[in-house]
C-alpha cells in the first residue's frame, strides 16, 4: 500500500515539473485556445504521458475545407510503433498518435493491451485517407487491416471519424514540432 502511494506522490510530483516547464514552450497554433494538461506532457492515469510532438489537420476531399486539427504523438521507431497507446486508460478528442512508417505497404493493427476504444485510420505516401477501422474493441487481438497500402496509420478516440465527418478520400497535413 505504501509503495503505491508513493508512486502515486512521484508521478504528481513528475506530472508538475512537466506541467512548470513546459508552459512557456507551448506552441499557440494548436486546436483549441486553451492549454491542455496533454500538451504540457502531464501523465495520464496509468502513468504514460502524452507528448505532443506535432499538429495535424484533416482537409475535406475537396480540398475547401479544414474539418478538425488535433495535436499528435509520433511513432516513428519499431519500439514506439509497438507501444502504440497500449495501457492508456483514456484521450482527449484533440489528440492522436501517428505512425510514421519507413514504406508504402498493407497494413493491420489490432488493440491487445489497448484499453480504450479507437479509430485507425490508414493514410497513403499521398496523404489520403485510404481506409478506417471505426470503433475498434479495446483489448481484441483481431487484425484490423487497411485492405489498401498505407505509409502513415493515424490513432484517435473511437468515434472521432463519425463525430468529426472524416471519410475516406479526406486528406490530412502534419508539422512536427
Amino acid at each position: 500500500m505504501q509503495l503505491h502511494l508513493k508512486c502515486i506522490l512521484i508521478a504528481g510530483l513528475y506530472a508538475a515539473s512537466c506541467n512548470n516547464s513546459n508552459n512557456n514552450s507551448n506552441d499557440s497554433t494548436t486546436s483549441s485556445s486553451a492549454t491542455t494538461t496533454a500538451e504540457a506532457g502531464v501523465a495520464t492515469s496509468n502513468g504514460s504521458t502524452f507528448r505532443k510532438e506535432g499538429t495535424l489537420a484533416f482537409i475535406a476531399k475537396s480540398g475547401a475545407d479544414t474539418l478538425r486539427k488535433i495535436d499528435i504523438q509520433l511513432a516513428q521507431t519499431d519500439e514506439q510503433r509497438a507501444d502504440g497507446l497500449m495501457y492508456r486508460k483514456s484521450m482527449s478528442d484533440d489528440q492522436g498518435m501517428l505512425f510514421i512508417f519507413p514504406d508504402l505497404e498493407e497494413r493491420s493493427f489490432w488493440m491487445k493491451n489497448t484499453y480504450i476504444s479507437l479509430d485507425i485510420i490508414y493514410i497513403d505516401d499521398n496523404f489520403e485517407i485510404v481506409s478506417i477501422q471505426k470503433y475498434a474493441t479495446p483489448l481484441s487481438e483481431e487484425g484490423l487491416p487497411s485492405f489498401k497500402k498505407a505509409k502513415y496509420v493515424l490513432e484517435v478516440n473511437g468515434g472521432f471519424c463519425d463525430k468529426y465527418h472524416i471519410a475516406y478520400g479526406d486528406k490530412i497535413t502534419f508539422q512536427k514540432g
